[in-house]
Order: C-alpha cells, then sequence, then structure tokens
C-alpha cells in the first residue's frame, strides 16, 4: 500500500469579483462517508471538469465522482481574465519564421480542439454570451515598442493565414472612450467568458450524470490492491482511475516536485456604474476586451449586464512558494491597479474598485504540460502555463482520452514533450524570476 499525505491545501488571495457577481444554480454538496466509483477526478476547475465531460462521452455508464477542495468557481478556475485564446498571443515574426511555424500550427489547431470542446458544453449547457462570447479580443498598444510588438504579431498571423485587423487610436478610442491606447489588433477566434459563471454553469450541467463534492479537500491519496482512495475530512472515494485536475498543487500530492513555476497574477474590479452617460462617454462601447500587446502589460475588460457596467483590470505578478498572500500584499497591488485604472479612465476616477484578488498560475520552465500517467491508474491534467481556460480544458480532455486508452491524433501530439524541467534551487529560483518579472514590467511601462 502507498500512501501520499496532500501538503497543502488552496487557499483564496481576496474575494474574485468574477465569483462574486456570478450567481450558482445548485446547492453544495460535501462528501459525508465513503463511496466507490469508476472514476475519481480532484479538481472541479476547467481540467477537472473537462475530463469528466470527456469521460461522460467515452463511458457514459461509468461512476464518475469529482472532488473540490473549495467552491466551483472560488479557486483558480474563477480568478482568470475570462479569455479562450486560439493564436498564440505572444508570437513574434522573428519566433514564427525561425522554425518555430509547425509547433504553432499544432498549437493553434489543440487550442481551437479546446474551444470547440467548450463551445459544446456551452450549448448542451444553456450558457448566455454573457457567460460564453465568441466576440474575439484585441491586443492593446499604448507605446511605441507595443505598436511594433502588435505589427510583428500581425506579420506572423499574415505568414500562418490568420484573420486579424488593425486598429488604430480613433478606433480604440471609440471602443474604450479612452485616449490612452495607440492602437490595436483584432483575432477573431478568441471567446470571451464569465469565469466563475461559466465553471459552475458547466458543473450544473455535469451534476446530472455525475457526483460532485465540494468542500471536500483531499488530504491524502493511498492505492492498495489496485484500487486508489482519497481521503478528505468527513469521508472519502475510491476508484481504479484517478485524474488530477488541480494545476499547480499538483506538487503538493507529491509530484513534479521543484519543477513547476508558481506565479501569483493580480486582478481588481470596479464597482458597478451607470452603463449610459459618463459611463458610456468614459468607457465606451458596453463589452470589450483588451489583452496586452506586451506579455507583462495590463489586460482589461468592461462588461454590462442590466444596465451596469463594471471594468476588471489585471496587471503585475509575482513568484511565490507560498499559497497564502498576506493583505498587506493584495492592498500594494491594488493601488497599482488604481494608478493603472486612472491613466486609461480619468473620467471613472470616482469609481472604487469594489473587489482584489489574486490567482495562482503554474509555468514550466521549458513551457510544457505536467501531464501523463505518474503512477499507475493516476493521471496528471496540470501546469496550464498561463492559460489555463483553453489549456487546461485541453489537459482534462486529453487526461480523459490517455485514461481510457482513446487514441487520436491530438493526444499524440499533446503527449509528445518531455516532462518540466527542473528549477534552480532557492533562494535563486525565487530571486531570479521575481528580477526577470520586475525587468519586463520595468519594460512594459504604460502597457502595465
Amino acid at each position: 500500500m502507498i500512501t501520499r499525505p496532500v501538503k497543502r491545501l488552496p487557499v483564496e488571495n481576496g474575494i474574485s469579483g468574477w465569483e462574486a457577481i456570478s450567481q450558482r444554480s445548485f446547492p453544495v454538496r460535501c462528501l459525508d462517508g465513503n463511496v466507490n466509483a469508476d472514476w475519481l477526478i480532484i479538481g472541479a476547475g476547467f481540467a477537472g471538469l473537462s475530463a469528466a465531460r470527456r469521460l461522460l462521452q467515452l463511458r457514459p455508464d461509468d461512476k464518475i465522482v469529482i472532488l473540490e477542495a473549495s467552491e466551483v468557481g472560488k479557486g483558480t478556475s474563477g480568478r482568470n481574465s475570462g479569455y479562450m485564446i486560439d493564436v498564440p498571443h505572444n508570437l513574434s515574426s522573428s519566433e514564427y519564421s525561425s522554425g518555430g511555424a509547425d509547433s504553432t500550427r499544432r498549437e493553434m489547431a489543440q487550442n481551437r480542439y479546446a474551444i470547440e470542446f467548450a463551445t459544446q458544453a456551452a450549448e448542451a449547457y444553456g450558457m448566455s454570451r454573457e457567460t460564453f462570447d465568441p466576440a474575439g479580443k484585441v491586443n492593446a498598444a499604448a507605446t511605441a515598442r507595443g505598436m511594433k510588438l502588435n505589427t510583428s504579431f500581425g506579420q506572423s498571423l499574415k505568414a500562418a493565414g490568420e484573420k486579424h485587423t488593425f486598429l488604430d487610436a480613433a478606433e480604440m478610442r471609440e471602443m474604450t472612450g479612452s485616449n490612452y491606447y495607440l492602437g490595436g489588433l483584432y483575432t477573431p477566434g478568441a471567446v470571451l467568458i464569465q469565469p466563475a459563471d461559466y465553471v459552475r454553469q458547466f458543473a450544473a450541467g455535469l451534476s446530472r450524470d455525475v457526483d460532485l463534492f465540494e468542500r471536500s479537500p483531499v488530504t491524502s491519496l493511498k492505492r492498495d490492491n489496485g484500487i486508489w482512495t482519497a481521503m478528505t475530512v468527513r469521508g472519502s472515494a475510491s476508484a481504479p482511475k484517478v485524474i488530477l485536475g488541480v494545476n499547480g498543487h499538483v506538487e503538493d500530492f507529491g509530484q513534479f516536485g521543484r519543477r513547476l513555476v508558481h506565479i501569483f497574477a493580480y486582478a481588481s474590479m470596479t464597482a458597478p456604474f451607470p452603463a449610459d452617460g459618463i459611463g458610456r462617454k468614459a468607457s465606451g462601447r458596453d463589452r470589450w476586451a483588451l489583452l496586452p500587446a506586451d506579455a507583462m502589460g495590463a489586460t482589461v475588460r468592461k462588461i454590462t449586464s442590466g444596465g451596469q457596467s463594471r471594468i476588471a483590470i489585471r496587471t503585475k505578478y509575482t513568484y511565490d512558494t507560498t499559497v497564502a498572500l498576506s493583505g498587506g500584499r493584495l492592498s500594494k497591488m491594488a493601488q497599482a491597479h488604481r494608478r493603472s485604472m486612472d491613466a486609461r479612465f480619468p473620467d471613472l476616477k470616482g469609481i472604487p474598485f469594489e473587489h482584489s484578488w489574486a490567482g495562482r498560475l503554474c509555468l514550466s520552465l521549458n513551457h510544457v504540460p505536467a501531464f501523463g500517467e505518474i503512477d499507475d491508474g493516476l493521471y496528471s491534467a496540470c501546469c496550464e502555463n498561463g492559460l489555463g481556460t483553453v489549456k487546461s480544458t485541453l489537459a482534462g480532455m486529453m487526461a480523459a482520452d490517455l485514461a481510457t486508452g482513446t487514441a487520436s491524433p491530438q493526444l499524440e501530439e499533446y503527449g509528445d514533450h518531455r516532462g518540466p524541467t527542473r528549477l534552480p534551487p532557492e533562494p535563486f529560483a525565487w530571486l531570479g524570476i521575481n528580477s526577470v518579472i520586475r525587468l519586463q514590467e520595468l519594460r512594459a511601462g504604460r502597457e502595465g
């Protein structure tokens, strides 16, 4: 018998604005007692929910149990900026033309495969356009360097035969109401989601066919006679096969130690303000979504519902080995968000932030997922490398295919890579990674 204690449980740093304004349609159900199943999925985020839906397609008569440490939508899956991106947004023409064309095309095909899977789920579970909107996205540039990056990006897209449209300063102003941006680059394939609503409605749809238990953190995982058992505070769940959809917390399950980079991204969301009048004049159309031309810049989204608008902004990053952040850290980052917000929308200075939060990303130094069968009957669908909505969806799908022995070209390509490379020892990793982040943020300048 092999028993692995789980070292740390997830921590919610601040209340995500997306989760705060989301409504759930089904009650929380906790695991109380012992259950047996054909499949056990740990984590009810993008990876875990996608794995469950894919298993239902492949093994409709099997019993599936999902365990979630917190509540659906409160964790990392409800803390991102809500972009499902098909085209790599950090691709330069030099990178594309220097031998990376084939890998880039494969990545785009994989992303679109995941987006199509998500689109089918959104249709099946009755998601509205406010939750799942295939509207595309804009790479916004606020500096001359940002404009050059967008030009390079456009050259890459042209070489790849990808649709795109350049926007000038006037068009950006008409869209956002802001004079801050010099230009933008629109690509049509991205989907905008309200992330907390998306995972909650996904979970609600699945709950008709799977057993989902929330507030049921796994404290240990053991294997005995070919059966895995996950222990929780008030019960246990057993199955011959387990899929871990816990992203960076896979390290806390004793896997991929010192091979994953844990980055906190920080975000704030305003209180609601009237969609018409000064609100429209100051912030443009009812809905828009901007990614930064420089990857270390600010991601900004405006949403409108029921005659009220909000703006969410995400910028600033840190590498940390802890899972909990201090209130002082969140406050400091919120102040940086305030400066960034006010610079873009000076007429909205009186609108306070209602929520500020942090979400934990997982990356590897060689940009590969933590994926595969990591022990007999134990599968990892983790490490999304900063694009969790799409990459984690894909990882969950691929883990289900791998675990059921379902061959596909997508699985063959997705699994064709080395594992994550080892990090330098601490404190050198902490010093080095945070130094690189700071330098990149300084270089981004007004993009942040």
